[in-house]
């Protein structure tokens, strides 16, 4: 599906800063739609003359009555001739007669956008429809009709060009909507109308009366519990709705959100100013309580620490184990016990390795080309002696979750110290193991050559008694879920073992 960028730089030739206006206005028109109980349809004008549909909005307080998809239809002059007048004249205009689709009673009123540039020329740059459904006309609620008021002095607004305002929003703050928690101020500050959601946030904060007839400001102010913050929330309501003599201090953000604790809650509010045709009328607050998402993320960032620390305290104790077993291996004077400790401080380094970059990671995953890289100094140290081995990396591995990472690297380790201790008979300058990599989005495959001695003849894995292969077998077959082979090196003398791994277990069934 094409974005709104897309279908304005297809149909019309605007200009960046009023194209970012329209795209303003889509990303706020939700609080239209849902004030208005009213599906929302913009239109813009093509640069052959036509008018062209570009974004649809459907409210979450009332049932569509727009069902199909608008985006794309080019408009009929004949048939919405209202919306070629808003774009010339330049003033909201309204169906006389509500017109009839299907069984469903629609009054369609179209609203001009305007947009001011940097030197004060103002132009049209697309128009609103608004979709009312008249089917069934009772008597409005009072949460209605604060809805509807509010709602038109926003489109009053689009029509002026002072709605919405360019807002930034650093911290990355949602909006909260309109069923959230409403609350009409008028132009003193002083509560109109609360909604029954608002009126809970508010009680849930510390308020046990009633809002109407309180002036919001002092109100949030005094069941906040940080004193900057509560300074900032009056200041941002005040100037929100142009209360002449706001609290004193710098103001920053106005029509901003903000997250605010209070004594038993934690709420998102935002204020919109409503200053149709200039003159302010007072503001829309909206309110959400967010304690439990909160409470949540709390809970997450907390657990996320302790399982990094878990973590962090495993390798520092596999490590204090691989040097201990490092300091028995140099005081042993039998051989086979010195390569049996030799080669248990490969493995416990390894798996003390992973947990050390899981220690870092946010979301249980392994670099395995940083393990790798970090691993094999340790392992050539250990394993090779005095005699020189290269081993290199020649392609990427890529990153795998813990639960795949922790049994491949210990078996690479496996791999690498069997290439080290069995495939080079003699001392030699020229010793090197190559690891190379094949991997799509099934499957990872992984070679270990190197250019010794090669396998021995009749060798067959499956049979071999050294621990190490024993080891990979199990590890690839069990917990990878996979296959390892051995083989001749196909670029020369030596040996290369192959282990295949599947990615995801359901793509192999």
């Amino acid at each position: 599906m094409s974005t709104l960028a897309d279908l304005l730089a297809e149909h019309t030739t605007l200009r960046e800063r009023a194209a970012a206006h329209l795209q303003r206005l889509v990303a706020e028109w939700q609080l239209l739609a849902d004030l208005s109980f009213a599906d929302f349809v913009l239109s813009v004008r093509t640069e052959a003359g036509d008018i062209v549909n570009v974004a649809q909005c459907r409210p979450n307080t009332a049932s569509t009555v727009l069902p199909d998809d608008e985006v794309g239809r080019v408009v009929d002059p004949a048939v919405h001739p209202q919306v070629f007048g808003a774009f010339a004249e330049g003033r909201i205009l309204r169906d006389e007669d509500p017109v009839w689709l299907g069984a469903t009673a629609i009054r369609r009123e179209t609203v001009p956008v305007r947009f001011i540039d940097s030197t004060g020329g103002v132009a049209v740059v697309g128009v609103l429809t608004r979709a009312v459904d008249l089917t069934h006309p009772r008597l409005p609620s009072p949460l209605e009709l604060a809805y509807q008021n509010s709602a038109g002095d926003l489109c009053q607004m689009v029509s002026d060009g002072t709605f919405p305002q360019q807002e930034g929003n650093p911290r990355g703050l949602s909006t909260p909507r309109a069923g959230d928690g409403f609350v009409r101020i008028d132009d003193r500050g002083v509560v109109v109308y609360a909604s029954p959601n608002a009126l809970s946030a508010f009680h849930r904060m510390g308020w046990s009366a009633e809002l109407g007839g309180t002036r919001l400001s002092e109100v949030t102010a005094a069941l906040l519990t940080d004193p900057f913050e509560s300074q900032d929330a009056a200041l941002l309501i005040d100037a929100a709705c142009g209360v002449s003599d706001p609290p004193t201090g710098p103001y920053r953000d106005v029509g901003m959100r903000m997250e605010a604790n209070a004594r038993r809650a934690t709420v998102l509010i935002r204020a919109v100013p409503l200053a149709p045709r200039g003159a302010s009328t007072g503001a829309v607050v909206l309110i959400r309580d967010v304690t439990e998402v909160k409470r949540r993320d709390l809970a997450l960032i907390s657990k996320d620490a302790t399982i990094r620390e878990i973590h962090h305290r495993v390798k520092n104790n596999l490590q204090s184990v691989s040097a201990l077993l490092r300091l028995q291996a140099r005081r042993t004077s039998n051989d086979e016990a010195r390569t049996a400790l030799t080669e248990a401080v490969g493995r416990v380094a390894s798996i003390a390795l992973v947990h050390e970059l899981l220690s870092g990671s946010v979301d249980e995953e392994v670099d395995l080309d940083e393990a790798v890289d970090r691993l094999v100094p340790t392992l050539v140290d250990v394993a090779s002696g005095d005699r020189p081995v290269w081993v290199r990396r020649r392609d990427r591995l890529g990153v795998l979750a813990a639960d795949l990472a922790m049994p491949l690297v210990m078996v690479l380790t496996e791999l690498i110290q069997n290439a080290i201790e069995h495939g080079f008979v003699a001392a030699r300058t020229d010793a090197r193991i190559d690891i190379h990599a094949d991997r799509d989005v099934r499957r990872l495959r992984i070679s270990v050559r190197d250019n010794g001695s090669g396998l021995p003849d009749g060798f067959d894995m499956t049979s071999s008694e050294r621990l190490g292969l024993r080891i990979v077998a199990t590890l690839v077959s069990i917990e990878l879920g996979g296959e390892v082979s051995a083989m001749h090196n196909p670029d020369g003398p030596g040996a290369e073992f192959v282990v295949v791994i599947p990615l995801h277990r359901e793509a192999t069934r």
